[in-house]
C-alpha cells in the first residue's frame, strides 16, 4: 500500500491527516522556531536545523525571521537567495527558488491544491502542485504565488499581487489576479 507521504511526493491526492506527514511538520516546526530565536548578532543566517531540513540552500542564503515552512525537506535555494521576513513556504511539493532571487517581506508559496469538494477537505485530502522561481526574479512583499505555478528567471512580481498563472522570464506582473504590465523586453 503507498504512504500518503509517498502519494505527496507523486502529486497525488493524499490525507495531510496522516501520522507521518504530522511528525514531519513537527520537525519543521522545531527547526523554524530554532531559526527565528537565534540571536540578532546572526540575523539572515539560517539555523543549522532548518538548513538540515532544506533539500537544499547553496552559499549566501540569507532567511530574515520570522519565517515558516510546512515541510522543509521540499525547499531548494540557489546561490544569494534572500527572504525578508514573514515570508512562508507551504512546501507540500517542490519549492525552487533560483539564485539571486529576492522575496520581499510576507511573501507567500503555496503548494497545497485542496480538494474542491467539502467533504473531501474534510478528510484532509489535498495534493502537492510544485512551485519554481528562477534565477535573479524580484518577489514583491505581500506576494501570494499559488500552486504549481512557475515564475521565469528575471520577472518581477509586484508587491501584494496575487499570481494565478505562469509568469513569463522577464515579464513584470502586478495585481489581483496578477496581469503582465507591458512589454516584457523592456
Amino acid at each position: 500500500m503507498t504512504t500518503e507521504r509517498a502519494k505527496m511526493a507523486a502529486g497525488e491526492w493524499y490525507s495531510c491527516l496522516d501520522p507521518e506527514l504530522e511528525l514531519l511538520r513537527d520537525m519543521a516546526r522545531g527547526a523554524v522556531h530554532s531559526h527565528n530565536t537565534l540571536p540578532p548578532s546572526e540575523r539572515g543566517a539560517i539555523a543549522p536545523a532548518l538548513r538540515a531540513l532544506f533539500a537544499g540552500a547553496a552559499e549566501g542564503v540569507m532567511i530574515e525571521a520570522p519565517f515558516h515552512c510546512a515541510y522543509g525537506m521540499n525547499i531548494t535555494l540557489g546561490a544569494g537567495v534572500y527572504l525578508n521576513a514573514g515570508c512562508v513556504i507551504l512546501d507540500t511539493g517542490p519549492v525552487t527558488i533560483g539564485a539571486g532571487t529576492m522575496l520581499g517581506p510576507g511573501v507567500h508559496i503555496y503548494c497545497a491544491d485542496h480538494h474542491r469538494e467539502a467533504a473531501r477537505r474534510a478528510e484532509g485530502l489535498e495534493r502537492a502542485r510544485p512551485v519554481t522561481i528562477g534565477e535573479d526574479a524580484w518577489i514583491g512583499g505581500a506576494a501570494v504565488i499559488l500552486p504549481g505555478l512557475r515564475v521565469g528567471d528575471g520577472a518581477i512580481v509586484g508587491a501584494g499581487s496575487v499570481v494565478t498563472r505562469d509568469v513569463a522570464p522577464g515579464a513584470t506582473v502586478a495585481g489581483n489576479p496578477a496581469r503582465v504590465l507591458g512589454d516584457p523586453a523592456g
